[in-house]
């Protein structure tokens, strides 16, 4: 039996990200420059990949907060119904018995 590992669009996303990041610190490291200059631009890299980070991050929480307050409201509004469905039907019941036993 085989191990399989579901991977969301999330961790996917991330995965690349983490990916690309390294790649650009790989570049900028074995790049023709001087070691002031390259550690300059790998702490200005650093700084910018930080800040869109912490920016993705609070987007991608957002996003999350929204989707389950919309499914909750969305259950709220079925278990409503549902609720309303079946009152119905216990008083459909209920009258349909009268109807009968009489």
């Amino acid at each position: 039996m085989g191990y399989r590992r579901e991977y969301s669009n999330v961790n996917l996303l991330l995965g690349f990200l983490a990916g690309g990041a390294i790649g650009v610190g790989l570049a900028l490291l074995f790049a023709p420059r001087s070691g002031k200059e390259t550690r300059r631009k790998i702490r200005e890299f650093a700084g910018d990949t930080s800040d869109k980070v912490v920016e993705y991050a609070g987007d991608v929480k957002e996003k999350v907060t929204s989707t389950i307050g919309k499914s909750k409201d969305f259950i709220d509004e079925k278990k409503s119904a549902l609720s309303t469905a079946i009152e119905s039907g216990k008083e459909a019941y209920k009258e349909e018995k009268q109807i009968f036993s009489s």
